[in-house]
C-alpha cells in the first residue's frame, strides 16, 4: 500500500518513527516535508493526493490530531478519522472506511503511534457490513447537499 505522511512542525519526530514503521511493515512511503506551522497547508495536500489516488491512504500528524484531521475533511472524498486507541484505528478502515487518520503527538506516545498505524493498516471496509449504509449516507451528502 502506498501511504502519505504529513504533518505540521510538532509531530515530525512521530512522522519519521511511523514511516519507518509503515516501511517495516512492508509500505510505500511518501513523505510530505513541512515546517509550516499552518499545519493545513500539508493537510490539504495529503487529502487532495490520497482523493487523486497519487497514495492508497494517508497518515496526518499535529499535537492534537484534531486540526490536521479538520483540514483534511474539508478536502471532497477525503475520510479523515482522529485517533487515539487501537479500537478506533480498527474501525476508522473497517466501519468508516477513512482513507486517512490522524494522530496527535502530544496526545499518544509513540509506542502507541505504532500500534494505532498498524491497526488502521490491518483493516479494510466491507462494502456489504450493516456500517456500509452509514458510510454511503456520509458520501450521499457530500455529493449532494441533501
Amino acid at each position: 500500500m502506498k501511504l502519505a505522511f504529513g504533518c505540521d512542525p510538532n509531530a515530525t519526530a512521530l512522522k519519521r518513527l511511523l514511516m519507518t514503521e509503515a516501511t517495516e511493515l512492508g509500505h510505500e512511503v511518501v513523505d510530505y516535508p513541512s515546517e509550516d506551522p499552518v499545519y493545513a497547508n500539508v493537510a490539504i495536500r495529503v487529502a487532495q493526493d490520497v482523493v487523486a489516488g497519487r497514495a492508497d491512504r494517508g497518515v496526518l500528524l499535529c499535537g492534537t490530531g484534531i486540526g490536521v484531521s479538520i483540514a483534511a475533511n474539508k478536502v471532497p472524498g477525503a475520510y479523515c478519522a482522529c485517533i487515539t486507541d487501537a479500537y478506533q484505528a480498527q474501525r476508522a478502515a473497517r466501519s468508516n472506511d477513512a482513507n486517512l487518520i490522524s494522530m496527535g503527538s502530544q496526545v499518544v506516545g509513540p509506542e502507541t503511534a505504532k500500534v494505532l498505524l498498524r491497526e488502521y493498516l490491518g483493516g479494510v471496509f466491507d462494502a456489504a457490513s450493516r456500517s456500509a449504509p452509514k458510510v454511503d449516507r456520509i458520501r450521499d451528502y457530500e455529493a449532494t447537499g441533501v
